[in-house]
């Protein structure tokens, strides 16, 4: 009880202290809340041979929003951090040969290589905290870049297979036709397999020809996969890649 009493008288008397330094770190900081709206994919580096073309990518609903405070180091350098709720969607079909895939058609359970259309919806709902170092080129124009980090709160990876066959186990097994009629397609989910932590590498810059309103664009790009590290039915590991244009309000 007597060392309990200690600390608690200790941090008391400290109370003063802490509280201006607290209140000398914040005297110049910078408060902005952001809106957006993304565009982007969850894909590989790079097209792979398996994905002969991409037939359709349909617009969803992306959206960012958050809030990040920035606190100067000199005169045109800063640090920022943020924290931003984001959902992250993609809808794309693809035609591909001889791609690595796990599917059902009703009760029936399939693994192997598959030809055809591949119909695929991703969905992710995180929360991203990013660290970025920031560069004022002028008064109106401010640059950014760092990383960040995101946990998955929802995530749906889903999709079917039409329109073609699949080689049961690899190249040589026994061919199986895959219909593109509700009865005689393919579906498939790895909701369930997807990476509950992500991390990546954000840029971004911000224009603000109003005194508290301004425009933004933001790149990120994942540096790990949006599948678990044991996950191999997809033989490419896919990385979020999403651009953002966005509009921000200076609270501070």
């Amino acid at each position: 009880m007597k060392k309990i009493a200690l600390n608690i008288l200790v941090l008391v008397m400290m109370m003063p202290s802490v509280r201006a330094m607290a209140e000398g770190f914040g005297v110049d900081m910078s408060l902005k809340t952001r809106a957006g709206y993304s565009i982007g994919a969850s894909s590989p580096y790079g097209m792979p041979a398996a994905i002969v073309g991409i037939e359709a990518f349909r617009m969803t609903p992306s959206f960012r929003v958050g809030v990040d405070v920035a606190k100067p180091v000199d005169t045109q350098w800063a640090v920022s951090m943020g924290f931003f709720v984001e959902n992250k969607t993609m809808d794309v079909s693809v035609r591909t040969k001889g791609y690595h895939m796990e599917m059902r058609r009703g009760a029936e359970g399939l693994e192997g290589v598959f030809t055809g259309h591949v119909s695929q919806q991703i969905s992710m709902l995180v929360l991203t905290l990013p660290v970025c170092a920031t560069f004022s080129v002028s008064t109106e124009v401010n640059l950014r870049a760092g990383v960040y980090g995101s946990l998955l709160m929802n995530g749906k990876f889903s999709g079917t297979a039409s329109d073609g066959y699949i080689r049961r186990g690899g190249p040589t097994g026994p061919k199986i036709i895959i219909g593109d009629t509700p009865e005689t397609q393919a579906t498939y989910d790895f909701s369930d397999d997807m990476r509950k932590l992500q991390a990546g590498a954000t840029v971004g810059v911000d224009w603000m020809p109003w005194s508290r309103l301004g425009f933004s664009l933001d790149l990120t790009v994942g540096f790990t996969g949006i599948f678990k590290s044991d996950f191999k039915t997809v033989e490419q590991a896919l990385y979020p890649i999403y651009g953002t244009i966005g509009v921000f309000y200076k609270i501070l």
